[in-house]
């Protein structure tokens, strides 16, 4: 199904959000003033213990819902950074039929989610990797707990588990079709080795082939500075490219950047979801008027100011996934009767959901599918060129 181009709808909204008008609290970055809000706990700290029944409290008013992600070890900032997004979530919305748990994964994936089943977890928000969600889905799927995971690895989707991390699928195809759109016919592509520069490099194909362009020559590289710019070298000898793809960091771009556009006329420099972790990435004058693609920025200030009045630091731009996580858990949990089997049904629902990163609705694959904008690199960071649909038809 298309999406929509942004204009207003006279239609019933895409977001069904039931009266909590989570999204309006999200753009706002604020919750009403007239009178305090309600403080909902903390996530409980991750207990500690060894296999067998649940000795967390007996929740009679709400579902337990466990939040999986790594609080120790290398990921923690982003762990924590996702898990304190969460209970953000929890807040502004008052969700009072949840109860969240976080059970950090750096203690082995299979033992946490096993103990998360033990204490009567009916839904499983995270894992953050891959690896940890191959190892927790087929646990949960057992139990009939449904595992809504951070990770974008597509690979991971399907039978009771559900991706939300943005892939290199749809970013690269949204940016390549706003490339054809404004002319871009001969496309190129350098990717990196490995499992990512194979993703990349299989969506790059399907990508031109969907919109009606010329794949003139791709090229794989180890990620070194001279192997990348030899990758260019090569490339350039396959013939000339309206439009180039750096499936990696603007780190890798800035690299590749000399050699892409030593030939004349010089090509448009295009990048993946990995350029909008960047907060500056014209700060090289040779990136900018690159174009890349990703989930709208319009909500993330809001969210940012939350978080960072609530933590007294500034999120990771992938803590918004927590905060999403949890909006769609309430919206739904609105029709999740206490003690019983979450209702997975309405993840499918096809009108979608929104939050912090826009609008997004999960596939019968379990990969969700985003509404996208096209940012152009600019002196002072990036500027929409093309703005995300509002929704789905």
């Amino acid at each position: 199904m298309a999406l929509q181009p942004h204009r207003p709808q006279a239609r019933r909204s895409l977001l069904k959000l039931g009266g909590l008008l989570l999204l309006a609290v999200a753009a706002a970055g604020c919750v009403p003033r007239s009178r305090p809000a309600p403080t909902p706990p903390e996530p409980e700290p991750e207990p500690t213990r060894p296999e067998g029944p649940s000795r967390l409290p007996a929740d009679e008013t709400r579902n337990r819902v466990a939040v999986l992600v790594p609080l120790s070890g290398g990921n923690a900032a982003l762990g924590r950074s996702i898990l304190n997004a969460a209970n953000l979530a929890l807040l502004d919305t008052g969700g009072q039929r949840i109860r969240i748990t976080a059970y950090d994964t750096t203690r082995g994936a299979a033992v946490v989610a096993n103990e998360a089943l033990a204490d009567g977890n009916g839904l499983f928000l995270g894992p953050l990797l891959a690896e940890d969600v191959r190892v927790v889905a087929p646990l949960a799927r057992r139990a009939d707990v449904p595992v809504v995971a951070f990770s974008n690895d597509v690979s991971v989707a399907g039978d009771g588990a559900f991706v939300m991390g943005v892939n290199p699928d749809q970013t690269i195809g949204r940016v390549v079709a706003f490339a054809r759109s404004r002319g871009a016919q001969r496309f190129g592509g350098l990717v990196p080795t490995g499992v990512y520069g194979q993703r990349t490099g299989q969506a790059l194909t399907r990508a031109v082939e969907a919109a009606g362009g010329n794949l003139v020559g791709m090229q794989s590289y180890d990620r070194t500075p001279g192997n990348l710019r030899a990758a260019a070298t090569r490339l350039n000898a396959q013939g000339r490219h309206d439009a180039v793809l750096v499936a990696d960091s603007v780190q890798a771009a800035l690299q590749a950047m000399p050699v892409v556009r030593a030939t004349s006329p010089q090509p448009r420099l295009l990048g993946t979801e990995l350029w909008a972790t960047e907060t500056n990435p014209g700060a090289n004058v040779g990136l900018r008027g690159a174009w890349f693609a990703a989930p709208s920025d319009a909500n993330f200030g809001a969210f940012r100011t939350r978080y960072r009045a609530r933590y007294g630091v500034n999120p990771f731009r992938l803590a918004s996934l927590g905060y999403d996580a949890v909006l769609l858990t309430v919206r739904i949990a609105a029709n999740w009767p206490i003690g019983r089997r979450f209702p997975d049904r309405a993840l499918r629902d096809s009108e979608g959901f929104a939050g912090v990163d826009g609008a997004f609705r999960f596939g019968r694959d379990g990969v969700a599918e985003r509404a996208l904008e096209v940012r152009e690199v600019t002196a002072t960071g990036a500027s929409t060129v093309s703005p995300a649909p509002r929704g789905f038809n």
